[in-house]
């Protein structure tokens, strides 16, 4: 694999998703030692004194069955060792008697009853044996059960302290090695998992932005039906898209360089040939006069579509020169524009508010134009017009501080192809042989105003939308530029 292919690496000096992952599992690794050992040793302390009271109990139903209760001290030491205690004591009724002594012990550090409830408190007792418990006596109380009402013993905690220490680091080691095989499995787990195929989608991220228009680095889905499945295919259907549309737009932009070669040649040639169809017109003919207004129509048609392609392929218009002005001014220049001043087999309508006026530059609003070319060609569709019934209408009033502007026609309507495509360029054409740029360019004209275009649903026809908001300016300003128009 080559470094240009290369997955991304984690940055330097910081931890990696994997890092992170082994950290997360040594630390709940810990954790959960710490759960098994805490009660582990409590347990082994409150055993290994059951275990001496159970000896003690035997011994001392054997020193109480001695005649007169007299025991030879070799043997009563000898029953305490095997107790593990240095006095054991009797209780019956109100009488207590010692059993057996090895030596008079010293003071007594505390008490241990197991008749007692067990609680949370035998935690923090095994953990002061473990502590403090090196050569230290405990007395230590049970019931007796059998021959009296009351056992009880002198113990030194040495032996409990080695025997807990003992047992902890068996403990320990063994949790420490079921812990670490655990921990393996999982980290190994989640890191084929998991890890893994997140690091390739990091990686697929950073090698399709280095060259998106590769289309050998989108990523390929694994097929996974879990959440990281979801993620690849989400990834390559977005990368996709993105290739597709760069794609686009890199062809669109060769389009516009071609096309801005070839302009004034081509204009050339479309003039000449307009001179020679004006020729055409005035040759008697019959066949002649008959294919010559189509010949003009075409050479017609050829000119717009140039021109529209040329224009909207330019890098960056300037913006616009905004300024107060009336709309009923607007309206007329687009009906003279769609040549409909003088009447027409299309009729058209106005109604705009009486003194309306917009903040627009108006050398830039061919929106209206290009809707009403539009709204005009899809009436002209459908064959003989009715001025009556093929109508333009154009609305126009105020709501605050913007201009709301509606072009309506009472055509078929728009298809479902161009609704879906709506002004997008090259896709959102109403009618065969059409770019789809008249509403693209509207749109992006309408957008420099800062306003906003859209498709009216659930009218007659085609109703078009167009909103203009006026500049945060003055307001003194404002009215001096609406008394002066």
């Amino acid at each position: 694999m080559s470094e240009e292919h290369a997955p991304a690496k984690a940055p330097t000096g910081r931890p990696g998703l994997s890092g992170k992952l082994l950290a997360l599992t040594a630390l709940f690794v810990m954790v959960s030692e710490i759960l098994i050992f805490v009660p582990s040793v409590a347990n082994f302390r409150l055993n290994f004194i059951d275990d001496q009271l159970n000896r003690a109990r035997t011994a001392a139903l054997a020193l109480d069955a001695a005649p007169d209760g007299a025991v030879e001290e070799p043997l009563a030491r000898k029953l305490l060792k095997i107790v593990g205690a240095r006095a054991l004591v009797l209780q019956t009724g109100d009488a207590r008697r010692l059993l057996a002594v090895a030596d008079m012990p010293p003071e007594v550090a505390h008490t241990v009853d197991r008749r007692d409830p067990v609680g949370p408190e035998t935690v923090l007792e095994a953990f002061d044996v473990l502590l403090y418990g090196d050569k230290r006596l405990a007395r230590v109380v049970d019931d007796a059960q059998d021959g009296g009402d009351e056992i009880e013993i002198v113990v030194d905690e040495t032996p409990l302290r080695k025997a807990m220490l003992a047992f902890s680091i068996n403990v320990l080691a063994l949790s420490l090695m079921i812990s670490l095989i655990t921990g393996a499995l999982v980290y190994f787990t989640l890191d084929r998992m998991i890890v893994r195929p997140v690091r390739r989608l990091t990686g697929s991220m950073v090698q399709f932005a280095g060259a998106p228009e590769d289309a050998s680095r989108i990523v390929a889905a694994s097929g996974r039906d879990d959440e990281i499945g979801v993620a690849e295919e989400e990834l390559a259907r977005m990368q996709l898209q993105i290739h597709s549309q760069l794609a686009q737009k890199s062809r669109l932009a060769a389009l516009g360089l071609a096309v801005s070669k070839i302009n004034h040649d081509l204009r050339n040639l479309l003039a000449s040939a307009q001179l020679m169809s004006d020729r055409l017109g005035a040759v008697a003919d019959p066949t002649v006069q008959k294919l010559a207004p189509r010949l003009v129509a075409t050479l017609d048609r050829a000119i717009s579509f140039c021109q529209s392609t040329l224009s909207y392929g330019a890098a960056q218009e300037t913006p616009p020169a905004r300024r107060m002005t009336p709309l009923s001014e607007i309206v007329e220049d687009v009906r003279a524009g769609l040549g409909l001043a003088g009447g027409g087999a299309v009729g058209f309508v106005s109604a705009v508010e009486r003194g309306l006026v917009i903040d627009a530059d108006p050398t830039r609003c061919s929106a209206l134009l290009n809707l009403g070319r539009n709204a005009l060609q899809a009436l002209e569709s459908r064959g003989e017009t009715d001025p009556d019934r093929d109508q333009i209408r154009i609305l126009g009033r105020r709501e605050g501080a913007v201009a709301v502007i509606e072009l309506s026609d009472t055509g078929p309507g728009l298809p479902q192809k161009a609704r879906d495509h709506l002004f997008e360029p090259f896709q959102g054409s109403t009618r065969s042989g059409g770019t789809g740029l008249g509403l693209a360019i509207a749109a992006e004209l309408v957008r420099a105003h800062g306003g906003s275009i859209a498709l009216v649903d659930g009218t007659m026809g085609a109703t078009f939308r167009i909103t203009i908001p006026d500049r945060p300016i003055d307001l003194q300003a404002r009215a001096r530029e609406r008394a002066r128009a």
